[in-house]
């Protein structure tokens, strides 16, 4: 994630191309062709490095690209019951399921659906180990390397009392008693770079348990598909890990699978003024874009100028925080105008609510090289309805 101030970066790519009148208002229109391009570029990295290479669900889980998803990856990484059901389900390959905290009553079923489930602490794993044990499936425990490499402390895993890891410090031989593997996720959007730091760090007290354990999973945060990523080095660092230790590699990219893939098509419904110029659009920040309010960061705006037509952009609840950012654009606005915000097809699409009764967005399926478009789901009242009583 980005600095308040600054815009998240997009790649336009194909979508300049692309007629936003073509699908309804608002509405996320994936690129297939573009996350074909990021599997083939992770499947790579997992064939040249010997890494089982999952996908991470809770930042991408539009499973009408499952068979894609499949043809490259060795499987996908679930956070709880419904994403393990939805893994299987719809994706098939292996399963490792991580959970803060996993409830009594359904730990069976993430057992039968899961090859690897992953503990949060110590005492989860002692009170599921035999349950684990007598369905079959690898045990895994997640640390908390206690080095942040995180720029927000809200996204940092390691940010100080942090809930999520046993803390290294904490680690000795019984709480890795009955563990076939650790789990670690330290990164956000990053780099190689601050993966090799946090591994420089925390080598040497892994080292007296490295040999005992079966895998290592470096979860998720790796902007693998990135243009200026490093993958080279990364490729090199598994290797070097594997050979060193007699460990299996994973990782869990989210973002990667889905980056510049995917836009999210809004329209201006009025232009009002209040000292400055004001659009209100039926995209809303906290409906289908919480992380701008949570993050917070700025969208990057299909076709934005530095010079021209500037507004402010709000969605159409009541809150008075559902404000997008400050944008320019070439020309004046009008009411029925189209745009597009990039870098929409992870997390903003798990993440949508229908708070004020706002509508979800379409979700479609474009080709940029056939130029085929496909509307996969639409939503309407009764999908509001439904999660009401």
């Amino acid at each position: 994630m980005t600095d308040i101030m600054q815009t998240q970066a997009g790649d336009a790519g194909a979508f300049r191309e692309f007629d936003l009148s073509r699908v309804p208002s608002p509405c996320f229109v994936v690129d297939e062709i573009a996350v074909e391009r990021n599997l083939k570029i992770l499947a790579d990295v997992g064939a040249e490095s010997g890494a089982h290479v999952l996908s991470a669900l809770k930042a991408f889980s539009m499973f009408s690209l499952a068979p894609l998803v499949r043809k490259y990856l060795r499987g996908t990484c679930a956070s709880g019951l419904y994403e393990a059901r939805l893994a299987r389900e719809e994706y098939g390959g292996e399963v490792a399921t991580f959970c803060a905290g996993y409830k009594a009553d359904e730990i069976s079923e993430i057992i039968e659906l899961s090859d690897h489930v992953i503990f949060n602490s110590v005492s989860q794993k002692i009170r599921f180990l035999r349950q684990c044990r007598d369905g079959g499936v690898q045990v895994g425990l997640r640390i908390n390397p206690e080095h942040s490499e995180g720029e927000i402390p809200k996204y940092d895993p390691c940010a100080p009392c942090s809930r999520l890891g046993m803390p290294i410090s904490q680690l000795n031989a019984d709480a890795l008693d009955g563990v076939d593997g650790i789990h670690m996720h330290t990164l956000c959007e990053q780099g190689f770079e601050p993966l090799a730091r946090t591994w420089e760090a925390i080598e040497a007290q892994l080292q007296p348990y490295l040999h005992g354990l079966k895998w290592v999973n470096f979860g998720g945060g790796h902007h693998i598909t990135r243009a200026d990523y490093d993958r080279a080095a990364l490729v090199e660092f598994i290797k070097d890990i594997r050979t060193k230790y007699g460990v299996e590699v994973y990782l869990e990219p989210g973002e990667a699978v889905a980056l510049d893939a995917g836009i999210l098509v809004g329209e201006i419904l009025d232009l009002p003024e209040n000292d400055i110029k004001l659009a209100i659009t039926d995209i809303s920040a906290t409906c289908h874009m919480p992380d701008v309010i949570e993050a917070p960061y700025r969208p990057a705006l299909l076709d934005e100028v530095e010079a021209g037509y500037s507004y402010r952009l709000g969605g159409p609840s009541c809150l008075a925080g559902d404000v997008i950012g400050d944008y320019t654009w070439a020309q004046s606005l009008s009411v029925g105008d189209r745009f597009a915000f990039l870098d929409q097809g992870h997390y903003s699409m798990v993440k949508t609510n229908t708070f004020n009764g706002v509508a979800l967005p379409t979700i479609a399926l474009w080709n940029s090289e056939t130029d085929a478009l496909r509307i996969v789901r639409s939503f309407d009242y009764d999908d509001f309805k439904s999660r009401l009583s």
